[in-house]
C-alpha cells in the first residue's frame, strides 16, 4: 500500500495514524516487540524530519534518548534496516552522521493486522473502497474478499466471514491449512506475530467454530 506523504494538507491526521499503528501493533506483542517499537516511535516524533524523509542524529544522542549503551543503539538500528523500517541513505564518515529514510509504508502495512484493534473507523479510513477518490497514485486497499474452496477450514472460514468481515480480513484471511486429523486442526500464519497473537486472543473462537462444524476437532494449532 502507498499513502499520501505526511505533509502539507492532513499531515497531521496521516502522522497521527502512523503512529497509531504503531502503538496498537506494539501493544498487542511481546515485551520485546513492546521495547522496539517504542524506540523507534521516540526517533520519529523527536527527531525525524517528515518533510524531507531525514532522521539524521547520532548513536550517542539515541542512547541518551533511549536510557540505553551505543551497543544496544548498533543493534536496534540494525534491526530496523532488516524490518525495511529505517532505510540507509548516507553512511556516517569522517565525523559525520548517518542519515536515514523511513520506510512508512512498510510500517502501516506490517501494523495492518492491528489495526482493527483501534477501531473500524481506523481500518475504512486506512483502506479506502475502490470508488472512493484516490490522490496522485494511492493503491486502496480492498478488504478481504468471501473465502473461496473447499475442506474443513475453508467451511470455517466462510462462516468467520459471516461473523465479522473486519476481524476476518485482518487476521483470519491470511492463515492456511496445513493438517487436519486425530482431533486437531493446524494452520500457518504469515508471521510468527500473527501466529502469536491468534494463538493468544482467538484460539478459542476458531476451536469453537471448527468444532461446530466438526465436533471431532479438539484443538486449533496456529503455527508461525
Amino acid at each position: 500500500m502507498q499513502l499520501p506523504k505526511p505533509v502539507g494538507r492532513q499531515a497531521a491526521s496521516r502522522k497521527y495514524d502512523i503512529l497509531s499503528a504503531l502503538m496498537a501493533f506494539a501493544l498487542a506483542g511481546d515485551r520485546i516487540l513492546q521495547r522496539r517499537v517504542m524506540r523507534i516511535m521516540a526517533l520519529i516524533t523527536a527527531r525525524y524530519n517528515w518533510a524531507r524523509d531525514e532522521l539524521c542524529v547520532g548513536q550517542r544522542e539515541i542512547a541518551r534518548l533511549w536510557s540505553v549503551d551505543e551497543r544496544t543503539v548498533k543493534r536496534e538500528m540494525a534491526a530496523f534496516r532488516a524490518m525495511g523500517w529505517l532505510i540507509q541513505k548516507q553512511k556516517g564518515a569522517r565525523g559525520r552522521l548517518s542519515v536515514y529514510g523511513v520506510d512508512l509504508d512498510r510500517m502501516l502495512e506490517d501494523t495492518r493486522p492491528a489495526w482493527p484493534l483501534i477501531g473500524e473507523d481506523f481500518v475504512e479510513r486506512l483502506s479506502p473502497t475502490a470508488s472512493a477518490p484516490q490522490p496522485g497514485n494511492v493503491v486502496p486497499l480492498r478488504p478481504a474478499e468471501a473465502p473461496e474452496g473447499q475442506g474443513l477450514w475453508a467451511r470455517i472460514q466462510a462462516r468467520l466471514f459471516e461473523e465479522d468481515k473486519v476481524l476476518y480480513g485482518a487476521w483470519f484471511h491470511g492463515l492456511a491449512e496445513v493438517t487436519v486429523g486425530q482431533g486437531r486442526l493446524v494452520l500457518t500464519a504469515p508471521s510468527a506475530f500473527h501466529a502469536n497473537y491468534v494463538a493468544t486472543h482467538f484460539e478459542a473462537r476458531l476451536t469453537a467454530a471448527a468444532r461446530r462444524l466438526d465436533p471431532s476437532i479438539a484443538e486449533v494449532r496456529v503455527e508461525g
